[in-house]
């Protein structure tokens, strides 16, 4: 493995430990701002340099030595937090008055201290009764691409990956995400709407932890591709089973229980940070 360190400085001490505590052969500074550090491996003692890593504002990322970007087949994003700058639940939570208590809900459940279908019942009842038009409120004044989603998308599917969005938001916003941007496929929650207000319920199944690696794999096996040919970028407690059915697993400005998981963390840069391990 290689262990690609961007962002900051690495000063010469820390260098020094990280090859210490992986084994590592050599160390080779690509500019600007990337180290590559050959023959490395995630061990204990790496993952113990981490906060000293983090305090640097560097990124780090284990990677299979000579993978190119092409090796791979498929990329699933989360939506919310990931793709996007907000959670969409809380925004639309706003608008009823209700922010504080519903973000309270969703920060613990991204943690990982509340199932996700609990959490996910109960933000959606505080929000029953509420003008359905404002849906198209957050879409339009509020979602904003995270920094370098798209400079990510569109360099992956000039390499030829299909894009999937596995998302536990909503399909009004997903849907569009998916249009606008040009991603193969999506999947998440449908809010019910009755009489033009929401009803505090989903339409069907919940979209959770479970659902979301059933539909990676599924997605995996239907292209016909090997785990070691599909990434997945999230940020939560309710991404790593998502994670785990992938080859290269991204914590993207994640949750540190979602980092102790991943391959990749990307804390400080963008998501096209990502392209940065590829030659």
């Amino acid at each position: 493995m290689n262990l690609i360190l961007q962002g900051g400085a690495l000063p010469t001490f820390l260098l020094e430990k990280i090859i210490a505590a992986t084994g590592a052969s050599t160390a080779e500074p690509r500019p600007p701002q990337v180290v590559r550090i050959k023959d490395a491996t995630r061990t204990a003692e790496f993952d113990a340099l981490i906060p000293l890593i983090e305090a640097e504002k560097l990124d780090w990322a284990f990677v299979d030595r000579d993978k190119t970007l092409s090796d791979f087949g498929l990329i699933c994003f989360d939506m919310d937090s990931t793709l996007i700058t907000i959670e969409c639940i809380d925004e639309l939570a706003d608008f009823a008055g209700k922010k504080a208590e519903v973000s309270a809900v969703t920060e613990a459940a991204m943690r990982g201290e509340i199932d996700y279908r609990e959490s996910l019942r109960r933000r959606l009842a505080l929000m029953a009764g509420l003008d359905a038009r404002v849906l198209a409120r957050v879409f339009g004044e509020r979602l904003l691409l995270s920094p370098g989603a798209r400079e990510l998308l569109e360099a992956v599917q000039q390499a030829g990956l299909r894009t999937a969005i596995l998302s536990g938001g909503f399909t009004y916003f997903t849907e569009r995400l998916r249009i606008e941007l040009g991603f193969d496929f999506a999947t998440s929650n449908e809010l019910e709407i009755a009489g033009g207000k929401l009803t505090g319920r989903v339409v069907g199944d919940i979209i959770d932890a479970a659902a979301k690696a059933h539909h990676l794999a599924r997605l995996r096996d239907e292209l016909g591709l090997r785990r070691d040919q599909v990434i997945a970028v999230g940020d939560g407690a309710n991404d790593l089973m998502m994670m785990a059915e992938a080859g290269l697993s991204v914590a993207y400005q994640a949750k540190p229980a979602t980092r102790a998981k991943a391959d990749v963390a990307i804390n400080f840069g963008g998501l096209d940070a990502l392209l940065k391990l590829f030659d």
